[in-house]
């Protein structure tokens, strides 16, 4: 990518939409697959991500529901474009912290993680994390989650009425309006994001690893918790022990192995596969039944086809360090085998230290994932990964067990470290930034360009969360502070759809 400011990044865009000729950044990755990366690149091809024209320009955009908004904890909103979509798209703003919720608790606050399920009467389900520690003041409440019916995991050394992290439920419309939404997991720390199930559940997951020695904590964290989409109040939490207890972040779940994919918020994480107990597991509580955690392994001796460059070895074991120069290896797979963590649910943060031991591959804050249904493939983000530290987006293919990076940010004007990413059902990737000034949501179209499709106009808190409905009607997202959640549509109401080209 060429140095871009937001600005231009913008402007470039809408001289395209007007018809001017813009110079491509880079060459595409490839013209033949759905993603357009995933075929062998040419030898002596360096590739590098272009621009893409996505939807075209964005522009202000005040929320179809702005009269609601005039009394929340930012103050009066109802005059005030919160995001910036391209022509022809609208959204609803839902579910602010501090509003009122449908069993009688107040809406938390740093909405982050979440996934859609089609509900009943063809309405959407919404089940969204809260990343929130115990007692952390959001506008004046502690209450954080706290479920009406008393089932927490950790009920805390705390003030009656003081809660810490979870998931809250809602219960949208097919014009993107709120009908009902209540708490759906209380108890655990900082619930960051998680991933969906085929069987319809939420799997949540602690970004926190403290103990019982901080005088608050009753019970160990660091765990992931399963919510089923339509329960209508809050789950029974049991920790998934043997998916390891790490600073968790993601997890994408194949429907046809039933095993599943984790990331981990750190600096020298690993990406782990869970094989469960129970083969092709299909219902609620057969995670519980346990299972066995493995890590990537990346074997260092592999060069580069564009330049013959060898990949960066991490430690003895000639693992790979992806937050060295990787980029010459940008579209090519790369073989990956996996190795067995032992020790899955160790007293301290030491969990990726015994897979650094057996040669595990190491990325920088490993953060969003999801499971493609059109093609099979995991994708997940390293949010620091890369020469400059910006982020990338890597693909793995548990058919032919091979790694593939798609995104290497080069310069933060145009993709300011991703986290949480989503796919579109036609393909298209959405990363939601979370890095310094302003953030957007940036698309990656079919030919591997990226895109703004969303700018928080209000301020600058990061995007999480996204997901789209299962008709592809909706794309649901969030701002962490002041905690919203945003249902964005088309105007007509159709699919949100990106243009292939011919």
């Amino acid at each position: 990518m060429y140095s871009l400011t937001r600005r231009k990044f913008i402007t470039m865009l809408s001289a395209a939409a007007a018809g001017t000729a813009v110079a491509p950044l880079a060459k595409l990755y490839a013209q033949n697959h759905p993603h357009g990366v995933f075929n062998r690149p040419e030898p002596g091809l360096c590739l590098t991500n272009g621009l893409g024209e996505g939807f075209g320009p964005i522009v202000d955009k005040l929320p179809v529901n702005a009269v609601e908004l005039t009394d929340t904890v930012a103050g009066n909103l109802s005059q005030i474009p919160l995001l910036k979509l391209p022509q022809g798209f609208s959204y609803t703003a839902l579910s602010i912290t501090g509003q009122p919720m449908g069993d009688g608790s107040v809406v938390p606050g740093d909405h982050d993680g979440m996934a859609c399920f089609l509900g009943q009467n063809g309405h959407y389900v919404l089940v969204r994390n809260h990343e929130l520690s115990p007692a952390e003041n959001k506008f004046g409440n502690r209450t954080g989650c706290l479920p009406p019916n008393g089932k927490v995991y950790d009920p805390f050394n705390l003030p009656v009425g003081q809660g810490g992290g979870g998931t809250t439920t809602l219960i949208v419309d097919r014009q993107g309006r709120l009908v009902m939404d209540y708490i759906s997991l209380g108890g655990t720390i900082r619930n960051c994001a998680g991933g969906l199930t085929p069987w319809g559940s939420w799997i949540s997951c602690e970004e926190d690893v403290s103990t019982l020695s901080n005088g608050v904590n009753t019970k160990m964290h660091g765990y992931n918790f399963e919510v089923p989409a339509m329960l209508g109040q809050a789950v029974d939490p049991i920790p998934l022990i043997d998916m390891g207890r790490f600073n968790h972040e993601a997890v994408a779940c194949d429907p046809r192995t039933g095993f599943v994919y984790q990331t981990e918020d750190r600096g020298d994480s690993l990406f782990y596969r869970f094989v469960p107990h129970v083969r092709q597991p299909r219902h609620f509580g057969d995670l519980q039944q346990g299972g066995t955690l493995y890590a990537m392994v990346i074997d260092a001796n592999i060069t580069a086809i564009c330049d013959g460059s060898s990949l960066p070895a991490f430690n003895e074991h000639a693992s790979v360090d992806t937050r060295k120069n990787v980029q010459s290896f940008l579209g090519q797979p790369l073989p990956v085998r996996w190795v067995r963590i032992e020790e899955v649910n160790p007293a301290t943060d030491t969990l990726r230290f015994e897979g650094h031991a057996k040669g595990a591959a190491v990325f920088s804050r490993g953060e969003g994932a999801w499971y493609d249904n059109n093609d099979g493939l995991i994708y997940f983000v390293a949010t620091g990964g890369g020469n400059n530290g910006d982020g990338q987006v890597w693909a793995y293919n548990p058919k032919q067990e091979t790694v593939t990076l798609l995104v290497e940010s080069t310069d933060s004007g145009v993709l300011d470290n991703p986290d949480n990413i989503t796919v579109a059902p036609d393909g298209t990737l959405y990363l939601c930034e979370d890095g310094g000034g302003e953030q957007f949501v940036v698309g990656v179209d079919h030919q591997g360009n990226l895109f703004p499709f969303a700018k928080n106009n209000y301020n600058n808190s990061e995007f999480c969360g996204a997901c789209f409905s299962p008709d592809s009607r909706f794309m649901f997202v969030n701002v962490q502070s002041f905690g919203v959640t945003y249902a964005i549509f088309r105007d007509d109401y159709r699919p949100i759809k990106l243009q292939v080209p011919a």
